[in-house]
Parts: C-alpha cells; sequence; structure tokens
C-alpha cells in the first residue's frame, strides 16, 4: 500500500505513515542491530548522522515525491541529533550516502527496483539490501 494514503494530508511533513517498521521480529531484531551498530561506529564523528526508519523527504513538497524511511541510513557531512524527519533541503542538500534495508519475504523484487531507482535518483551513493529469508542459518 502507498504509504501516503495513510497520512493526514494537513500535515506537511509527518513523521509516520502507522504503518509499523518491520514485518516479523528477525526482520525487526536486524533494523535495530544495523541501526545500532552504526551509532557505536560512528559516535566519536560529530559529523556524522545515523537514523533507522526515519521519514526522509528529498524535496519540500511531498506532494511531488513522497518520502521513503530507509531501514536505516547514514548521512555524512550532517550533525547528530534529534530529528522528526530529515529534510534534504535543510541538510544542505545532503542526501543520506549509505542505506540499509532489511528485506523480508513480503518485499517484491519491484518494491526493491521502487526502492533503489529512488535512492539513486536523490543522491544515494550506496544501497546495502539485506535478504535475511536468504540467510539458511536465520531463514526459519
Amino acid at each position: 500500500m502507498n504509504p501516503l494514503l495513510r497520512i493526514d494530508p494537513a500535515d506537511p511533513y509527518p513523521e509516520s505513515d502507522g504503518a509499523p517498521m518491520a514485518d516479523n521480529t528477525l526482520q525487526f531484531d536486524w533494523i535495530v542491530k544495523i541501526k545500532e551498530n552504526l551509532e557505536i561506529l560512528f559516535a566519536d564523528r560529530p559529523d556524522v548522522f545515523v537514523a533507522g526508519d526515519l521519514f526522509w523527504y528529498p524535496v519540500p513538497d511531498r506532494h511531488i515525491i513522497g518520502p521513503m524511511a530507509p531501514d536505516a541510513m547514514v548521512a555524512f557531512g550532517r550533525p547528530k541529533g534529534p530529528r522528526r524527519s530529515y529534510r534534504q533541503w535543510e541538510e544542505d542538500g545532503i542526501a543520506p550516502q549509505v542505506v540499509f534495508e532489511v528485506l523480508s519475504p513480503s518485499n517484491s523484487a519491484k518494491d526493491l527496483r521502487d526502492q533503489l531507482e529512488f535512492y539513486d535518483t536523490y543522491g544515494v551513493e550506496g544501497v546495502l539490501p539485506v535478504r535475511l529469508h536468504e540467510i539458511p542459518s536465520l531463514a526459519r
């Protein structure tokens, strides 16, 4: 379902679409592990922003292109600190350079292609899809 259908039209930059962050506990665990390990990796870098499941708005008008919420993202050259959403035009035009997507069995090939196209269009340099359901020791 299109996440924009669940967003209040009166809110210019909503923080949530009401959808769950993960489809299952394994996916949730790995999203958290990746995000928290990125925080640890860049703990001494005040110029590296790390977030998980945060709406990223690449352009000011969300009716032109809606937000994306990467499972984890890293933006170099941006200060740490809380944000309600990542608004690229308020972040010196800097897109997250690295994005992680922890895929579940319900993610289709088209879903991944659409995400990759979005990330490529708006300046992400590296996308790391994690296919947990294809790792035999994790598949249950």
